[in-house]
């Protein structure tokens, strides 16, 4: 069996040995189901949140072109939803439980644990005290919460992050425009590598550090030439404190509310989570699934569930 994660950005499958990532941006009609052939013959697990992308009219029209796209290569594939049961057709309760599954897969594991899982988009922050309690909880309340914080590691513009920067002592406002992206102040900050930065760059040029700098120095009307590269790297440092700032302030506020007594961090940020909110790297334990948890989680709990999904 695979399991199969479908983000609004990326595809993430889970086989028997192996993870893929594959980009796939639903929001311009990306191609799923020639993404997902070369996996055809096996059974497959899904969970989605990619009905939510701006190309769908509705959620529930993202849900039924995910399923029928997923079903044209995988006849008898399983849908986890929301009720924390399996699917095998589209159904409202299949939105964006990705999260959800994670959390079933974990929560025997790590029961008094809080799971930071940062990713390309957004950080889910997901208490593993009491599975029942987030059974049908939408991404509307889990903002409301703060246990979806939309900030990620590679793909949220700086602009959401900050207002304004110091620049050599004197406080900066920043354009609104999409100059950079987080990929950006983490490919500066050595938190990534070139092959790490796995999405499109906002201007179509190269993922080197001096390029990403460039980027980050457009965020003040400027370019590297103009401020230079300390100034830069201080864009990048105070873009990466605001976005740990946002996240440690809602995971506090997840921990202190459901008495967790520790944390562990998953997702393509793990090590940054964990070097600057303490816990443990579930890379250590699961190595590569980490990386695309939801997906290895869903081919877990349906191969627990062993048929007996509705």
């Amino acid at each position: 069996m695979i399991g199969i994660d479908v983000g609004g950005a990326n595809v993430k499958i889970a086989t028997e040995d192996a993870v893929h990532i594959h980009y796939c941006p639903l929001w311009q009609h990306a191609p799923l189901s020639e993404i997902l052939e070369p996996y055809a013959g096996q059974p497959a697990a899904v969970v989605m949140s990619g009905e939510q992308a701006d190309s769908f009219a509705s959620k529930d029209e993202g849900i039924a072109f995910i399923v029928d796209a997923v079903r044209a290569i995988f006849p008898k594939a399983l849908f986890y939803g929301m009720d924390g049961a399996f699917h095998t057709r589209a159904d409202p309760r299949l939105s964006a439980a990705n999260w959800l599954v994670s959390a079933d897969f974990l929560r025997t594991r790590h029961p008094d644990a809080v799971l930071v899982d940062m990713g390309s988009t957004t950080t889910d922050i997901i208490p593993l005290t009491d599975f029942d309690h987030l059974r049908g909880m939408s991404d509307l309340r889990r903002l409301q919460t703060g246990y979806l914080v939309y900030s990620g590691l590679l793909r949220t513009p700086v602009s959401s992050l900050v207002r304004s920067v110091a620049i050599e002592g004197t406080e900066t406002l920043v354009s609104s425009e999409r100059f950079a992206i987080t990929a950006d102040a983490h490919r500066a900050l050595g938190h990534i590598t070139a092959d790490q930065y796995t999405v499109p760059t906002p201007d179509n040029a190269e993922r080197s550090v001096d390029a990403s700098l460039q980027r980050l120095s457009r965020m003040v009307c400027a370019d590297l030439l103009e401020i230079g590269r300390d100034a830069a790297f201080g864009i990048a440092r105070q873009v990466w404190e605001a976005q740990n700032t946002q996240i440690a302030f809602q995971l506090k506020r997840v921990r202190e509310e459901q008495r967790a007594s520790s944390v562990i961090a998953a997702g393509i940020g793990s090590t940054i989570i964990e070097e600057a909110m303490g816990g443990t790297d579930l890379g250590d334990e699961l190595g590569i699934w980490s990386d695309a948890l939801p997906a290895f989680a869903v081919r877990e709990v349906a191969l627990r569930s062993a048929g007996r999904s509705p």
